[in-house]
């Protein structure tokens, strides 16, 4: 990493507050060179906090884009961090239409050219591709990093119709807790703890919303790009990483989105900014790529940015199973359009005998994080327990032959015969070693109730073959000679996905399946980066502490009752201390049962604790949260509670518990 200190343009930065149509105002940081001369604005759209959540990650770019010409600003969302205004569900109307409001109060600034762009990654990066497709004026381009064009089934929610147990439960507990946060007084003054009060009084456990709606419905539907690729009308460049699940977004977005208007990048990486250098890497010089994006597209800069493949992606070699690589081995490739013209699908048929898939509930336990951040325990380890559990079928890779390099998303196609009319399958691609080591590669799920479509849930046929057609997330991986390409199904997948009522599993039928892989040709293709660049850091402290840390993951089991728990400690934050005086300390477990006397004891818990402190106001809250998720036949049982304390005195308490019907989930 290199850090960069000397710049085109001197710098300043200031706090102002935007005033919304309705009078509401939303707390934002302005970073601006130095100049007579207007220049574009760079917007940056979320809800974590800028003055102190982001406040690190914020520091590595807006000053670093300013230093280059341009105005880059971040905005917190209505009812978070020190905004004004209550806080509502994710990327509803209310945030969108603010987020085109400051839009286009920044193009109206006189510092401004009248030009905008919007990027981010994750809930940002998601919002600037919302942001878009309501087509303000002043937009030109967007970089949405991690994003998601489909808030059903390509988010944290569900997956081929299945509820995400592990993706849902630990989104909506953050959520839950991130947005009980106060408003901070070294920036709002004395009125921080009346709005605090009034955002406490309008919060509302998420999770409440989110298994309401057990289908693809309108509501999902609200604000997926998806539905309406053609209303983009910026300049797009779709970044994504083989380790994050919003990697399908890229493909889709490179495929739909005009191709004078998009531009697409896949690496390695986790759910990170791919110049941050987590693992794994490598990572590359992402600030220079995107500065000349914004140059070419809102200052009209003639470079050669899209004279760039359409997609540049990453392709690993084989590698050993483990949980955190520092970098991997591969190579970057290119390709002119997708779906690639180098790119040729090839089926391997299935052999053998009807086999029953009947996969104990515990099946699953080695899935790994859902959303890998760059932590130790991030990735999946060896698979060889999780493919004992399963079906597999092992196509091998002759010694003589050349390696099988695949781009893109395998697919599956099933014959199964149920015995029940709920369940579930869930397909894995592994790359077998010749020392038996299995490595994942990609996987995908179905619920039987979603196999006409996410839209609607029709039960399963007892007693009726039907051949099934599955999606596996897109990925890029060479199979080298003398492996075996193996593709595992299982009829449980805990805890990524929740379990259905019945646990007949299903009969599989060889004869009638079979693997498609998305074979590349192999070519010299010739992709170059700068290396990765930054602004100066921030200078957080991160105390040291006599605590022994916790596992990041932990499988506990008790063999009397056969009960298998998943203990774990996402590592959001820990203990740190900002260059303001602010103290933050976050600590969270998350817990994830099931025994293997049957599906319905599959159950969730979060605890939260968030406690921000500035000693020289005398300022100390606390946030205490706990979630919980558990089931029966016919419906879900969640249980949230909230416990806000200034000073050790309780200023905020309540508790919800709520019945929610399966209706597909």
């Amino acid at each position: 990493m290199r850090i960069r200190t000397d710049f085109p343009y001197e710098t300043r930065h200031e706090d102002v507050r935007i005033p919304l149509p309705d009078g509401t105002r939303l707390y934002a940081r302005v970073w601006r060179p130095l100049t007579d001369e207007p220049v574009p604005a760079l917007l940056e759209y979320l809800p974590d906090r800028l003055t102190d959540w982001t406040v690190p990650r914020d520091r590595q770019r807006h000053p670093w884009y300013a230093g280059h010409g341009y105005a880059s600003v971040r905005v917190d969302v209505r009812g978070h961090g020190n905004s004004e205004g209550l806080p509502g569900d994710a990327y509803d109307a209310v945030e969108l239409a603010d987020g085109v409001a400051v839009v286009n109060w920044l193009a109206g600034q006189e510092w401004c050219t009248g030009r905008v762009g919007v990027f981010g990654i994750g809930r940002g990066g998601s919002a600037a591709l919302r942001i878009a497709a309501l087509a303000p004026g002043p937009l030109g381009a967007v970089v949405a990093v991690c994003a998601t064009d489909d808030r059903y089934d390509n988010d944290v929610h569900y997956l081929g119709g299945s509820v995400l147990a592990v993706g849902m439960h630990s989104r909506a507990a953050t959520t839950l807790a991130f947005t009980a946060r106060p408003p901070d007084p070294q920036y709002v003054g004395e009125e921080w703890r009346e709005l605090w009060l009034r955002r406490l009084e309008a919060v509302e456990p998420p999770v409440h919303t989110w298994l309401a709606h057990q289908t693809r419905d309108a509501y999902w539907r609200h604000g997926s790009v998806r539905e309406e690729y053609g209303a983009v009308r910026a300049a797009v460049l779709a970044v994504g990483g083989w380790h994050d699940p919003y990697r399908d977004t890229v493909l889709r977005l490179a495929r739909h989105l005009p191709q004078d208007r998009v531009r697409a990048i896949i690496g390695p990486w986790s759910h990170q900014y791919p110049d941050r250098g987590l693992p794994p890497g490598p990572a590359i010089g992402f600030l220079q790529e995107t500065l000349r994006w914004w140059d070419h597209h809102l200052k009209d800069v003639e470079n050669d940015v899209m004279a760039e493949p359409l997609l540049r992606s990453w392709i690993s070699d084989a590698h050993p199973p483990a949980t955190v690589y520092e970098e991997l081995p591969g190579r970057w490739v290119a390709d002119p359009a997708w779906p690639s013209p180098h790119v040729t699908p090839v089926t391997y048929g299935f052999q053998g005998a009807p086999v029953l898939v009947d996969s104990p509930q515990r099946t699953g336990l080695d899935a790994g994080r859902f959303l890998p951040l760059g932590n130790d325990a991030d990735l999946p380890p060896d698979q060889r327990d999780e493919d004992a559990r399963s079906a597999c079928f092992d196509f091998p890779v002759p010694e003589s032959a050349e390696p099988i390099e695949i781009l893109g998303r395998p697919s599956v196609s099933l014959r199964l015969t149920t015995a029940a009319p709920t369940g579930q399958v869930v397909a894995r691609l592994c790359d077998v070693a010749p020392d038996g080591s299995s490595t994942l590669v990609t996987r995908g799920a179905l619920n039987l109730s979603a196999r006409y479509g996410p839209d609607r849930a029709v039960e399963a046929q007892i007693g009726e073959p039907e051949t099934l057609l599955l999606e596996l997330n897109g990925i890029g991986y060479a199979f080298p000679p003398g492996h075996r390409v193996r593709l595992a199904v299982s009829s449980t997948y805990w805890p990524w996905i929740w379990p259905q009522p019945d646990a007949a599993g299903f009969t599989l039928d060889p004869a009638g399946s079979s693997l498609t892989l998305p074979v590349r040709a192999r070519a010299e293709d010739a992709v170059e980066w700068e290396e990765p660049e930054q602004s100066a850091p921030l200078g957080v402290a991160y105390p040291a502490t006599l605590e022994e840390p916790r596992p990041e993951r932990l499988v506990v089991r008790d063999v009397a009752r056969d009960e298998w728990t998943l203990e774990v400690d996402p590592k959001y934050g820990g203990t740190r201390v900002y260059p303001d005086g602010l103290e933050c300390t976050e600590d969270a477990v998350e817990a994830y049962t099931v025994d293997e006397g049957g599906p319905l004891s599959a159950r969730t818990r979060s605890e939260w604790t968030i406690r921000l402190h500035r000693p020289e106001l005398a300022w100390d809250v606390t946030i205490d949260t706990r979630s919980e998720i558990s089931c029966d036949a016919d419906a879900f049982h969640t249980e949230d509670e909230v416990v806000c304390r200034e000073g050790g005195e309780v200023v905020f308490h309540r508790t919800w518990e709520k019945r929610i019907p399966r209706t597909a989930g």
